[in-house]
């Protein structure tokens, strides 16, 4: 087991792809008018692929067309002082290709929210990294 300089757990690569698969929700991190900015969003992983899935002409939709953009997701039990958080950089980009379409949309990622959501964006994770303290697991 590695730990960082304050303690805190280092996790694997393949252990921050498992706990993000854990989770229906994370935050996107973009870029939105020369500004950065979080949203909330509820994914799926595709491999090793982060998939979002929200309407055309969203400002996530226009902000993550080909740009590099950071995912974060974590758990925590206050109480308990256990946790993790995982972030993954990579180059997000629209599925346009008629069959990836459909072959995402048969994907299991509830809509949490109403309204068209029929824009998937795709993020290959490029890079993760995450760190855990205590024994969440």
């Amino acid at each position: 087991m590695t730990m960082d300089s304050v303690g805190l757990q280092v996790l694997s690569r393949a252990e921050c792809v498992d706990l993000l698969a854990s989770t229906p929700i994370g935050r996107i991190v973009f870029t939105d008018r020369a500004l950065p900015a979080v949203q909330p969003v509820n994914f799926v992983l595709d491999g090793q692929n982060i998939v979002i899935r929200t309407g055309l002409g969203s400002r996530l939709a226009a902000a993550a067309r080909n740009t590099v953009v950071a995912f974060e997701a974590d758990d925590f039990d206050a109480a308990g002082r256990t946790g993790w958080s995982v972030t993954a950089i990579g180059h997000a980009r629209a599925a346009t290709e008629p069959t990836e379409v459909e072959r995402l949309a048969r994907l299991p990622l509830t809509l949490w929210v109403p309204g068209g959501r029929d824009h998937f964006i795709v993020m290959p994770i490029e890079h993760i990294s995450g760190r855990m303290i205590g024994a969440h697991r």
